[in-house]
């Protein structure tokens, strides 16, 4: 079977869990790269926390990211280390785990918990690895993940890497068999449940592996264009912390001096959520942009000039708060790019015709990078929700901008022909609905 595993760069885990009598609720935590501009958010974690056991305890909020430092991460390491001394951390037979997970807005959504072979992924731009990003990775967004990663024991997977498997072959098959519930966790502030099964069975292993199988072969020439790989999973959410894995490993590669023995160490596999891109449960959802500390009343003035900098026809026309945020309801068009803004100076939408990006993410990205650019007092940010852009978007100096969504189904086919998209193009839900940290794996 280990061969049948290493054709579809899968690795059969031994994941860690509290050991029983551990309060869940307080241990697992929302992924760290939610609610970035909400420190509130994150005071509230730490108050239902407390001093109790928690994921919260081994991590960094990415709202505190920009100021990262050494006491931090050590607090972080040690926190890891004393989990594992006490025996607060139990290992799990050997397997993968089935998660099946309730959100405020989908019944189900299931995934299956393994671990993925770093040596098969590739996060460059025009890779035909198994294993590609969704989106653009900012290579200048990894030092800090670096840092928190480099030296951790553990490992706290908030990825999610989604197959396209329109027949449900994979994962949805594992659901028909009896299982027996490893957790089952009412999720803090109102984020909904989770559950757990254990797999490891080496028979229910071997058929999902050979399900991948299939998958992968189907998968070469599937989506036309000159790229005739294989290409099996596609990161959707996580791929700057899949990147920072990647990105330690190749400099373990690096620094080893019997490569053949390193072949084995665990930072070779990083701990994933494997999600079916046809999921009912699976929803996606634009991500939107906040700009902060701006001369909101010029920023019709500065968008014109900018896109017509650009040789782009630009149309701009005020609207109602309502009618911009109705764009995000829009499925969006590759000739005529849309996005609406709010601020307190007024609302309104821009329609970009014919523009070179794939998506108006990218067209609207490419008038923010090159905005605060020219003004380096403002800030960007990527939030969850058409209520937040709208409360942050109305503060004074502030704009937020709505944007349509990307048809799911059309994920993979859109990464083959015009490679990844543009960074924070879509997300796999609401903030609410994202991974929560549980399980760890050992690194070291």
């Amino acid at each position: 079977m280990q061969r049948l595993l290493e054709s579809v760069a899968l690795h059969v885990p031994t994941i860690m869990l509290p050991r029983p009598g551990i309060d869940l609720s307080a241990w697992a935590v929302i992924a760290c790269d939610q609610y970035t501009s909400q420190p509130d958010y994150w005071r509230q974690v730490a108050e239902r926390v407390g001093g109790s056991p928690s994921t919260l305890h081994m991590i960094l909020p990415e709202v505190y990211l920009d100021r990262v430092t050494d006491e931090q991460v050590a607090r972080i390491n040690r926190t890891m280390q004393s989990y594992l001394d006490t025996g607060l951390l139990t290992a799990q037979q050997p397997g993968f785990i089935l998660v099946d997970r309730r959100t405020p807005h989908a019944a189900s959504r299931k995934g299956l918990m393994a671990a993925l072979d770093l040596e098969r992924y590739d996060y460059r731009p025009g890779s035909t690895s198994l294993i590609r990003a969704s989106e653009g990775t900012i290579v200048e967004r990894l030092p800090p993940r670096v840092i928190v990663r480099r030296d951790a024991p553990l490992e706290l997977p908030h990825i999610m890497v989604l197959i396209d498997d329109p027949g449900r072959t994979v994962i949805e098959p594992l659901f028909e068999h009896a299982l027996s519930p490893l957790y089952d966790i009412e999720l803090m502030l109102q984020a909904g449940r989770v559950r757990g099964f254990g797999i490891n069975d080496p028979v229910r292993i071997a058929s999902a592996a050979q399900a991948l199988r299939r998958l992968a072969d189907a998968s070469a020439g599937q989506y036309g264009g000159a790229d005739t790989g294989a290409f099996l999973y596609a990161v959707g959410d996580g791929n700057h912390s899949l990147a920072t894995a990647k990105n330690i490993w190749e400099t373990l590669k690096q620094s080893s001096a019997d490569q053949t023995a390193l072949m084995s160490h665990p930072a070779r596999y990083a701990l994933v959520e494997l999600v079916n891109l046809h999921d009912p449960g699976l929803l996606f959802e634009p991500i939107y942009r906040v700009l902060f500390d701006i001369q909101a009343e010029r920023l019709p003035e500065y968008m014109e000039t900018y896109f017509r900098r650009q040789g782009l026809s630009v149309r701009l026309r005020a609207a109602s708060g309502d009618e911009a945020a109705a764009v995000a309801a829009e499925t969006g068009s590759s000739t005529l790019h849309r996005f609406g803004w709010v601020s307190a100076c007024g609302c309104g939408i821009a329609e970009i015709d014919a523009p070179g990006q794939v998506c108006a993410t990218g067209t609207l990205q490419d008038f923010l990078d090159a905005f605060v650019q020219e003004h380096q007092q403002a800030l960007i940010d990527y939030v969850h929700g058409s209520a937040v852009v709208a409360e942050l978007g109305r503060r004074q100096g502030n704009a937020g901008f709505y944007l349509p969504s990307i048809a799911k189904a059309d994920l993979f086919r859109t990464i083959v022909l015009q490679g990844a998209l543009p960074r924070k193009t879509f997300s796999m839900g609401s903030a609410e609905e994202k991974r929560f940290y549980l399980e760890c794996r050992l690194i070291r």
